[in-house]
């Protein structure tokens, strides 16, 4: 047993890990960190939510990630695969939301300079480590893992904070994942050069077409770079039994709105795949332990809320362990509060993910009218208000019916989502 005593041991240090451990070294906490890999690393996951300045202007790392050079997010568009119509909405005309843009970023770069900056908070990042499993008991919670040159190691603290991702590790330790039905698909992505893309400040939009039961999407990522992904269902691309590059080519050929941006595109690494299994665990908390980001649930990525959603939940983690240690008291009512809040953001996007996929929803928003302000609070959703007011709230409550409505008595013109139509 190594002789060590933490406070916390974080599992991960993504942007979930990264936030948490970045909070909780900054309010004087001993924190270790396993990270699996080698920092840095490809991730998929470009484009953030407008809330997450929010969160790097209270970690302190907004003036580093400003010196990146990343670039800017003013908008999202959402557009027909037939081209036929679309709509652009600016972040910085929400009434309901606080900040007014975001950033597109690299994730092999700004995955690792937040694990720097946790590191440089006073976090014990380790690198190349791969937890095992985990147990907790009346003091403390313990993890063995492996350390770079495989040895078996094992560690104590007072809490964990499970930021482990998709690989779910105390979740399929205890057996809660549960798969979503309808949400098991497939995304086929690469980065590409000579994109026809409009003049700034539209070329930094992040473009979602929808097509009938699938979608692309279209993140610039630097003035001649632009990742581009298909989105589909995994049993609809293993059934046509055709390459990943097939499928790829022959839905961009078949999307007039992706075909006209493509034309000259150049690729610039390969195309790559990723299982899109949405997810969540049945149970966020347990005893001594709590799970942020992808470790409490994985949703579809159309509304680009992942990293929002891990670093704001490890943030709520921070704050929670912090109460708990100064309190004494393990779990209890303010680890409830903090499963409520979280599960509350998840549900908030599922309902979203949902209804993206019907057409009702689809023909409201890409045909938007100013209609009590609903404009605004699309905006809010799309820039990750999970927690807005009652001015929010009721909009959206409004909006929801204004979707159900749309099936029977439409309150929009009706459109049609097939390829080229």
């Amino acid at each position: 047993m190594n002789g060590s005593q933490y406070d916390a041991i974080v599992i991960g240090c993504g942007p979930g890990g990264s936030s948490v451990s970045t909070f909780l070294a900054q309010a004087g906490k001993r924190v270790l960190t396993l990270e699996k890999e080698v920092f840095p690393r490809f991730h998929i996951g470009e484009s953030l939510l407008p809330c997450n300045h929010t969160i790097f202007r209270e970690m302190g790392v907004l003036p580093k990630l400003h010196e990146a050079g990343f670039l800017r997010k003013l908008a999202a568009r959402f557009e027909l695969g037939d081209d036929s119509i679309g709509s652009s909405f600016l972040f910085g005309k929400g009434r309901f939301n606080r900040e007014p843009e975001a950033i597109h970023v690299e994730r092999s770069r700004f995955d690792h300079l937040l694990l720097q900056h946790a590191r440089g908070s006073g976090a014990d990042v380790r690198e190349g480590w791969s937890v095992r499993k985990f147990s907790s008991d009346a003091e403390g919670v313990s993890v063995e893992a492996n350390s770079p040159d495989n040895q078996v190691q094992s560690f104590r603290a007072s809490f964990l904070i499970d930021a482990s991702g998709r690989g779910n590790l105390t979740g399929n330790q205890e057996g809660l994942r549960i798969i979503h039905p309808r949400h098991k698909k497939l995304a086929i992505f690469g980065q590409f050069a000579d994109l026809d893309l409009p003049p700034v400040p539209n070329r930094t939009e992040t473009i979602i077409v929808r097509l009938e039961n699938k979608w692309f999407w279209l993140i610039p990522l630097s003035a001649e770079k632009t990742s581009v992904g298909l989105v589909i269902d995994k049993d609809e691309f293993t059934s046509a039994g055709t390459s990943p590059e097939e499928a790829f080519h022959y839905w961009v050929n078949n999307s007039a709105a992706v075909k006209k941006r493509m034309e000259n595109a150049r690729l610039l690494n390969t195309i790559q795949t990723t299982s899109d299994f949405s997810y969540y665990n049945r149970r966020l908390i347990g005893h001594r332990l709590l799970r942020v980001g992808d470790a409490a649930g994985f949703m579809d990525p159309i509304f680009s809320a992942g990293v929002f959603l891990a670093m704001w939940s490890g943030k709520l983690a921070a704050q929670t362990v912090v109460e708990a240690l100064s309190s004494g008291k393990v779990g209890g009512r303010r680890f409830r509060i903090y499963e409520k809040r979280v599960r509350h953001g998840l549900q908030f996007y599922w309902r979203v993910i949902e209804n993206y996929y019907t057409t009702p929803f689809m023909e409201l928003l890409v045909q938007p009218r100013d209609h009590y302000d609903l404009p605004s609070a699309v905006i809010a959703v799309l820039a990750g208000e999970v927690e807005g007011g009652w001015a929010l709230r009721w909009r959206l409550k409004y909006f929801w019916l204004l979707v159900r409505l749309q099936r029977f008595l439409p309150v929009v013109p009706h459109l049609s989502f097939l390829p080229n139509a």
